[in-house]
């Protein structure tokens, strides 16, 4: 009898051994992402090899290119604001005039197509379309010293172009009087459909598509083990090229890290959050930014989304008319740099533009959507990441194991919580309050970046926290 207890014990316990075994592999396999092999060329997939030549790409304008602008832009046709309506009803026209005004008599694209080429740029096929992308070694390398390569990636409407201040700062950093423990050489690509690099010719090219190509990018290149940073749609690429590759990305660095997948913790500290923040792990820094939530959540969300709701309906329609009219897309995309840089600005009538870019990066940023006529493929990446509905997506249910680093700046629109990344990136190694900036930081706090990227990196290598997975 007791032989027989034992047996039956032993079963159990095999059976209760299989089923934690099951879970755990399950749950092992359940962490990482497929990577999603698409092809987007024009046409049938061809049956013979990609092409995976790696050619330098130089920015290139024609005079015909100029005239056609100039005459667009002679032609132009405004509309009178409302009185004392500031940016509240969209971009000002009284300022959107002198823009045009600048952009006809002062900006020198000619001068700029140099300072874009001022760093190294390539092409490459991959999944059928050419891929373009930015890639900066470092001039000088303490001996000893290997560069550490880092994926940076844009969002919308922005391009690779933002980087372009920040880029220096991490090849280069004992020369900007930034610590040179370690030393980047940085690649910066356009995701398909946006600056040089070819849109897709077919539906369904979502943020893990993206991501899929650019883990393919650098594998090319060379890079088996490197870092990724991204704001905007660079945070969800990134975020998705982590889940696909984790063992190949050291670290991920992002200064926006949205929550798309809210549960009912979240919900009750919304409601619950500014009487007790302890109890959901709020700082008072996350209060002051989240609180009163109807306001500074709720309304501004409503107020600010509207064109991200055009975006993932009905694209095409409203970027015919953005591709045509070089005023429209200028109005368009300035909004955004105006708004996302501080919701303040809406109460003046430039819109604050002027306070923290100039018009020559604002201006060279639009012209890298106009010459590549590449404004209805940016939105059309809303429809295939938001068609299906937000929290529906297998990247959305899984978590990020990858060491990650935010830097949370003040102004961006949304703000999001530690307590609330923490559930999505369970290894956050460094979380820091910016002092100031808004959504472009790149562009706009060029140093403070690097120096969060810099400080974030440094943890990571001192503690070789991507070994101990």
């Amino acid at each position: 009898c007791s032989s027989l207890a034992g047996i039956m014990l032993l079963e159990v316990f095999l059976v209760l051994g299989t089923v934690i075994i099951y879970f755990l592999l399950s749950k092992k396999k359940e962490e990482t992402l497929p990577f999603k092999e698409g092809w987007w060329g024009k046409g049938q997939k061809p049956d013979t090899e990609e092409d995976t030549t790696v050619w330098p790409f130089k920015v290139e304008t024609t005079e015909e290119e100029l005239s056609d602008l100039f005459r667009r832009l002679d032609q132009a046709r405004f509309t009178e604001p409302l009185e004392n309506s500031c940016f509240h009803y969209g971009t000002n026209s009284v300022y959107l005039r002198k823009v045009v005004s600048y952009w006809k008599n002062q900006f020198n694209w000619k001068k700029q197509v140099e300072v874009l080429n001022k760093y190294p740029q390539f092409k490459t096929k991959i999944q059928g379309i050419d891929i373009h992308f930015v890639h900066v070694k470092p001039p000088r390398l303490p001996e000893g010293q290997s560069a550490k390569p880092l994926l940076m990636v844009h969002g919308w409407p922005g391009s690779f172009y933002e980087f372009y201040k920040i880029i220096p700062l991490l090849t280069d950093p004992a020369s900007h009087g930034l610590s040179d423990e370690h030393i980047f050489e940085v690649i910066c690509p356009s995701i398909p459909g946006y600056g040089f690099s070819e849109a897709p010719h077919k539906k369904d090219f979502n943020s893990v598509s993206a991501a899929s190509v650019f883990y393919e990018l650098m594998l090319r290149l060379g890079f088996n083990e490197f870092y990724a940073q991204g704001g905007d749609w660079g945070w969800l690429i990134c975020t998705n090229l982590a889940q696909i590759a984790p063992n190949h990305m050291k670290g991920l660095h992002l200064n926006l890290a949205s929550v798309t997948k809210m549960g009912f913790t979240h919900l009750l500290s919304i409601l619950l959050g500014s009487y007790l923040p302890g109890l959901f792990g709020f700082q008072d820094e996350d209060v002051r930014r989240m609180f009163p939530f109807w306001k500074k959540g709720l309304c501004r969300m409503l107020l600010e989304s509207g064109y991200a709701h055009i975006q993932a309906t009905k694209p095409d329609t409203v970027g015919c008319g953005l591709n045509d009219s070089p005023v429209g897309l200028a109005a368009y995309i300035l909004e955004k740099f105006s708004t996302w840089t501080d919701l303040e600005f809406r109460n003046l009538e430039d819109g604050g533009l002027e306070r923290k870019f100039n018009l020559d990066d604002l201006l060279t940023n639009i012209m890298i959507y106009w010459v590549s006529r590449c404004i209805v493929s940016s939105m059309r990446f809303y429809k295939e990441n938001l068609q299906k509905g937000i929290g529906t997506q297998k990247h959305e249910r899984l978590t990020v194991q990858v060491p990650t680093g935010i830097a949370s700046f003040p102004n961006e629109v949304m703000h999001t919580p530690q307590a609330w990344a923490q559930k999505k990136y369970t290894n956050i190694v460094s979380f820091h309050f910016m002092p100031r900036g808004g959504h472009f930081a790149a562009l706009e706090e060029p140093e403070l970046l690097a120096k969060d990227i810099l400080q974030f990196v440094g943890k990571v290598e001192k503690e070789q926290l991507w070994r101990k997975k």
